[in-house]
């Protein structure tokens, strides 16, 4: 017979009586004890209706952070890309009404042709933008460190001209402190 549920009215406390059977269960062994009260999200037997039941509230989370896989885009690489694929949206729009419109015979056909070709030039213009704006925010806030960049090239090679800077000035603070000691002449 499947499962049989039946529902009261709701009771004092927005308490509410379930009757649930189970699938293994037949008509015969149904009893009062498989009844639940159904308060919030905690089920109760039948038995203990008298009995004060803490509500038990679980909240589970809408969602779950994850860590990014890779860093958000500079604010004005972000803006110029918003701003590139919404000038791409309308050119594409414009060239199916215009393609539309010309299936059609229609007047609008031409003006939404011309539309289309300015608005294409645009939208490159908007690609181009991204590509700039990413150029200069990398150059004005520094390069990216890969394995082939010449910035950690040459930042190995200062420090390796400071580390010889500082082992020289060291030494040399070392003799004037024994006082020209293993020095072989003195001028």
């Amino acid at each position: 017979m499947g499962t049989a549920e039946r529902r009261g009215a709701p009771r004092a406390g927005g308490v509410q009586v379930t009757a649930h059977q189970d699938a293994e269960a037949t008509d015969r062994d149904n009893s009062a004890d498989d009844a639940e009260i159904t308060a919030g999200e905690t089920r109760v037997p039948a038995h203990e209706v008298g009995r004060d039941v803490p509500e038990q509230h679980s909240y589970r989370p809408l969602w779950v952070e994850e860590p990014a896989r890779r860093r958000r885009l500079p604010d004005p690489v972000r803006t110029a890309a918003v701003r590139s694929v919404l000038l791409i949206a309308v050119t594409l729009l414009q060239a199916m009404v215009a393609f539309l419109c010309t299936m059609a015979g229609s007047w609008l056909a031409f003006p939404m042709v011309i539309s289309s070709v300015v608005s294409t030039i645009v939208a490159v213009w908007g690609v181009l933008d991204v590509w700039v704006t990413r150029q200069v925010w990398n150059q004005r806030n520094g390069v990216v460190s890969v394995p082939s960049s010449t910035a950690r090239a040459l930042r190995r090679e200062r420090r390796r001209a400071r580390r010889q800077a500082r082992a020289a000035e060291r030494a040399q603070e070392r003799i004037r402190r024994r006082g020209g000691a293993g020095q072989l002449s003195h001028s």
